[in-house]
This record gives structure tokens, C-alpha cells and sequence, in this order.
């Protein structure tokens, strides 16, 4: 394999975890909008000095102050997911060139599309104004992107399925991670509509077991153009349902991702059972930052931690069902 290939199959995850984190904190610390026009900030590919000539240069900008510290966030962001882009196209040219002499796996193809189309989502989440459709997309795409480059740094290892590995966990790996996908849009949802802190305890809400929600509001997918999202528009019982409809998922979630932890430490297979020991130490620290999050008036530290938590999950069956697919 060229060492340009070899040293982008290690990079490039590490980068995309890098920038969904980022990301995370971006959004956490209201930052989405510190630059109103994309791909730029205030019309300049650099933040702007703050002045009362960069208001005037588009009539949209006058109602959005310019915030240094927010728009380099932004920015920062929009470097970070970049440089992955590049990174992506690179690799996925140097596959086409070697073909199958380059050992890397033919997701790389796959990644092309998927990152131009989490540009366009990157685009679309600042000029519709923080759109909860768009934001949750935003997010399932960048985690995507890092299970497919997982994928690839696992297919250079040389790591695959095992003719030993317990046939239960050929279907039970792919299900407990789309369950776990299914968690992490609900996640997204809840972040995006601000509902985060909808319930300020645990494990009830508002002190009751099922609160005044509405679920018909709630999930709404989409509400016409031209409204600002920033900050959220629902009322208080559309959020609570949000919120605990994230709970719920959160149970369900738990429940099949654990039985593919348990299933996979009880493997004779040295590396799925490494992977599922793996599983079991990433699941309950991610249910403790959850309710951190709720108890604690959602930390900025532990709402990243717990947005990196969900990646790093996604990581660990990723890998189980490579480790345990059929052939």
C-alpha cells in the first residue's frame, strides 16, 4: 500500500472524530450562526475585525452583530471539515489509481458523495437557519462518514470476519447498531430543538413518570422555509416529548447493546471479545454523561463529552460487525 494511503487510513478518522466533536461544541455553545453566510464569515474567508462596515455589506448581516468568538468557532469548524474533505478525495484517488493493490476498501468510493453531501448540509444548517432536519442529517452524516472510514482503517489492518465467531452476533451487531443510529438522531433532535432540558431531573420528569407532552408537535420534520431555529421555536410540552422520547430510545438502545457487549465477551474469539469488553466500558459511561447532562443544567464539557461518547460507541460496533459478519 502507498504510505500516503497508509498514513490517511490512520488520519482521516482520528480528524473526523475530531471534527464531530468540534461540531458538537460548536452547536453546544451557540456558535451555529456565528457567521451568517457560508462558505466565509461576513463575506471573508477569515473572521472579519469587528467594525460597522462588515453590517454593511449585506442587509441580512445588520441583525447579527458579528461575535468573534463564535464565528472562529465557526470557522474553525469549516477548516477542520475541510481539510477532511481533501483528505477523502486524496484517498479515494489514490485507491482509483492503485485499485486493488492500495488495500484499502471500497467504502472510500462511498465517501466522495457522502462528504460533498455533508457540505452541502454544513451550507444549508447556517443559510435555513439552524433547520432541526438539517442539523440532525448534519450529524448522522459526519458520523457516517467516520464509521466508513472506521471501516477502511480495519480493512488496511487486514482485520475481518472470523469463521469462529458466534452466529447470533452476525444479526445481532447490525441490529444493535441500527438501533443505536436510531438513539443518536433522536440525540440529535433533542439538541437541535433545544430539549435538552426539557426534564431537569431524572429519573422522572417535571416530578412525574409521563409529563404533558405532545408528540404531534414534537416531531414536526419540517416547517417551511425562512424560519430562525436558533434557540428553539417549540413550546414547552413539544420539547418534553422530544426529551423523553430520547429516554425512551435511550432504554431500547441500552437494552440491544448490551446483549451484543454480552454476546461478544462471551466469544472465544480473542478480538471480539476484546471488542465487546469495549462495548460494555463505553455504554454505561455514555448513560452517566446522559444523565450528567440533565442533572447538572447541561455542562458544556459533558454535553461534548457525551455527543464524543455516541461516536465512540458507534466506533465499537462498527467493529464487532466487521469482526462478526458472515462472508
Amino acid at each position: 500500500m502507498p504510505r500516503l494511503a497508509r498514513l490517511l487510513a490512520w488520519l482521516l478518522p482520528a480528524l473526523a472524530l475530531c471534527v464531530i466533536v468540534f461540531g458538537a461544541y460548536v452547536r453546544l455553545s451557540d456558535a451555529g450562526l456565528g457567521c451568517p453566510d457560508w462558505p466565509g464569515c461576513y463575506g471573508r474567508l477569515t473572521v472579519p475585525e469587528a467594525s460597522p462596515e462588515v453590517h454593511l455589506e449585506d442587509p441580512d448581516w445588520s441583525s447579527r452583530p458579528l461575535e468573534s468568538g463564535k464565528a472562529w468557532r465557526e470557522m474553525i469548524h469549516r477548516y477542520l471539515a475541510s481539510a477532511l474533505g481533501l483528505g477523502i478525495v486524496v484517498m479515494a484517488g489514490i485507491a482509483w489509481r492503485a485499485r486493488r493493490a492500495a488495500g484499502l476498501s471500497p467504502v472510500v468510493y462511498a465517501l466522495v458523495p457522502l462528504v460533498i453531501f455533508q457540505g452541502l448540509l454544513g451550507m444549508w444548517t447556517v443559510t435555513l437557519l439552524l433547520k432541526p432536519l438539517v442539523v440532525s442529517a448534519h450529524l448522522l452524516g459526519g458520523l457516517a462518514t467516520l464509521a466508513l472510514l472506521w471501516w477502511n482503517l480495519l480493512a488496511t489492518r487486514r482485520l475481518d470476519a472470523t469463521r469462529d465467531a458466534p452466529g447470533i452476533l452476525a444479526w445481532l451487531a447490525p441490529l444493535a447498531l441500527a438501533v443505536l443510529v436510531g438513539q443518536i438522531f433522536l440525540g440529535g433532535w433533542t439538541s437541535a430543538n433545544y430539549a435538552a432540558l426539557a426534564c431537569t431531573d431524572f429519573p422522572t420528569c417535571h416530578g412525574r413518570w409521563w409529563p404533558q407532552t405532545d408528540f404531534g408537535e414534537a416531531f414536526v420534520l419540517w416547517r417551511g422555509l425562512g424560519v430562525n431555529y436558533e434557540f428553539g421555536v417549540l413550546d414547552t410540552p413539544a420539547r418534553t416529548a422530544i426529551h423523553v422520547a430520547h429516554r425512551l430510545g435511550a432504554l431500547v438502545a441500552t437494552m440491544a447493546v448490551l446483549a451484543a457487549g454480552i454476546g461478544a465477551v462471551r466469544s472465544q474469539v480473542r478480538r471480539i471479545r476484546l471488542t465487546g469488553w469495549c462495548i460494555l466500558a463505553a455504554l454505561p459511561l455514555q448513560l452517566l454523561l446522559g444523565v450528567t447532562n440533565v442533572l447538572g443544567g447541561l455542562p458544556l464539557a459533558v454535553a461534548v463529552a457525551h455527543n464524543g461518547g455516541a461516536a465512540v460507541l458507534l466506533l465499537t460496533l462498527v467493529t464487532l460487525v466487521r469482526f462478526t459478519r458472515r462472508a
